[in-house]
């Protein structure tokens, strides 16, 4: 009975861990790419891993001419962020449609991620759904 309780609890333990965690794979609002959210150097990055257009699409709209031939799989699009109580703030996230990099938030509502751009007063928030 003991085993039967203490595997109970440590299955609830992790699912309530795993539901405040972004770290993972989450598909964009569109639906048209993937980005994989990690940690590393104690920061919040996130890359994309997947596009629809497909893996050989390149990063045009970049204001750097060297970048607009880069592959946009693998590129980070999410640095920097840090958690501050139910949030993570003061990193970056670089739109590749516009080649606009804009302040960014992000926060989990239930099993979605809220992922907020920042330029001065005007926002703009997503909502990325984990991929299964």
């Amino acid at each position: 009975m003991k085993k039967v309780l203490f595997t109970m609890a440590m299955a609830i333990i992790s699912i309530t861990a795993n539901a405040q965690n972004i770290i993972g794979k989450w598909v964009t609002e569109s639906g048209d790419a993937n980005v994989e959210i990690y940690e590393a150097n104690g920061k919040v990055n996130g890359k994309i891993i997947w596009l629809q257009k497909g893996p050989d699409t390149r990063d045009t709209h970049n204001p750097d001419a060297k970048l607009q031939s880069r592959k946009l799989i693998g590129v980070n699009i999410l640095s920097g962020l840090s958690k501050k109580d139910k949030k993570w703030e003061g990193g970056q996230i670089y739109d590749p449609k516009s080649g606009k990099t804009y302040k960014c938030s992000m926060w989990l509502d239930g099993d979605l991620l809220k992922v907020r751009g920042h330029l001065g007063i005007f926002h703009d928030t997503q909502t990325w759904k984990r991929k299964q």
